[in-house]
């Protein structure tokens, strides 16, 4: 199990932290923002297939931002599914 960390833009959370095991999201915790509905979105998408949060959460948008701490996570788990692929 590989251990991430992210630090999100225009956002109101500070950070991501989650890891990812053979394709799957464990622990997904953030740093900030609405903490119950963050702490959903972890509960939620905990074991989830990576590829699933992101075709789920993408784009999503908060007040008008253009992104959201939602669709943050998505920037942090493309990042680690990349860096996975390297390995």
């Amino acid at each position: 199990m590989n251990s991430y960390s992210y630090r999100p833009r225009g956002v109101c959370a500070s950070q991501i932290r989650f890891d990812l095991e053979d394709g799957k999201l464990h622990n997904i915790a953030f740093t900030g923002g609405c903490n119950g509905n963050l702490k959903a979105i972890g509960k939620l998408l905990e074991g989830a297939d990576a590829d699933f949060a992101i075709r789920t959460l993408k784009g999503n948008d908060c007040g008008g931002r253009g992104t959201s701490c939602a669709d943050q996570l998505t920037k942090a788990i493309e990042a680690a599914l990349q860096k996975e692929a390297q390995i």
